[in-house]
């Protein structure tokens, strides 16, 4: 059985981390460059850092603050926001980013996952779906969760994969910040479909969810969470222990 990872994120807007519910009513939480640091110091096994309102306000990301995030951690760093060409991947990997997601701007450009996993490698480009129902099918959302594509969630994570996204983030809009557990029903919809690693994001409340997630769907590879992480409600050392003791092979 695969080492499960167990993924802080971090939603960048002005410099600062914040966080909301269902991707809207964001609130101030903290100094990236702080939280990464404890993140990186107490257990975390990667760290997302999202430019969250990149895409919808048709910017750049904001790389002054992802250099200094990067030169501040020694963990895995995978980066968002704003990814729209491939010197965007060049941009953000010279800053200190190990793997780069693209949501927005590979909806827009599809050969842009080809043309990076091409020059960067597939385990380079992260494939980050923001996804939520919509009568009953699984729609992917853009510019941040605020534009419905029409596109169905899954034939499209499914094309992504084959154009060459070595690893696909599933966040659900639907249980983003409710803190109601994680979407179980959509995940495994995802990993039905594809053979990369799947992250899980969107529902943690509770170390319990973590175990119930990777109970209910072992093949997914790594749980994702901000607001339980941040605000001290789930310490990651804490969960590591417990899924241990819940035989899932974690790093501790």
């Amino acid at each position: 059985m695969i080492t499960k990872r167990i993924i802080p994120c971090l939603d960048i807007k002005n410099g600062r981390v914040v966080k909301g519910v269902n991707f809207q009513g964001l609130s101030d939480v903290s100094s990236p460059v702080e939280l990464a640091r404890y993140y990186s110091d107490n257990g975390a096994d990667e760290l997302v850092f999202y430019d969250i309102t990149a895409s919808y306000e048709g910017r750049k990301l904001f790389t002054d603050i992802l250099c200094e995030v990067a030169s501040e951690i020694f963990i895995p760093l995978t980066v968002g926001g704003g990814i729209n060409t491939v010197e965007d991947f060049d941009r953000v990997l010279k800053c200190g980013a190990d793997k780069v997601s693209v949501n927005s701007g590979a909806i827009r450009n599809p050969s842009l996952i080809a043309e990076a996993a091409q020059r960067y490698g597939d385990q380079c480009v992260v494939l980050s779906a923001d996804i939520k129902r919509v009568n009953g099918e699984f729609h992917v959302f853009a510019k941040g969760g605020r534009e419905d594509t029409g596109m169905e969630a899954i034939s499209w994570i499914k094309k992504g994969v084959s154009l060459g996204a070595g690893e696909v983030v599933v966040n659900s809009i639907d249980t983003d910040g409710v803190k109601g557990g994680f979407d179980l029903e959509m995940l495994q919809a995802v990993c039905d479909a594809v053979n990369v690693p799947v992250i899980a994001s969107g529902g943690a409340g509770s170390v319990g969810h973590f175990v119930d997630l990777f109970h209910a769907i072992p093949e997914i590879d790594a749980g994702l969470a901000a607001s339980v992480f941040h605000f001290g409600e789930i310490r990651i050392p804490d969960l590591k222990r417990k899924l241990r003791k819940n035989n899932i092979i974690v790093r501790l």
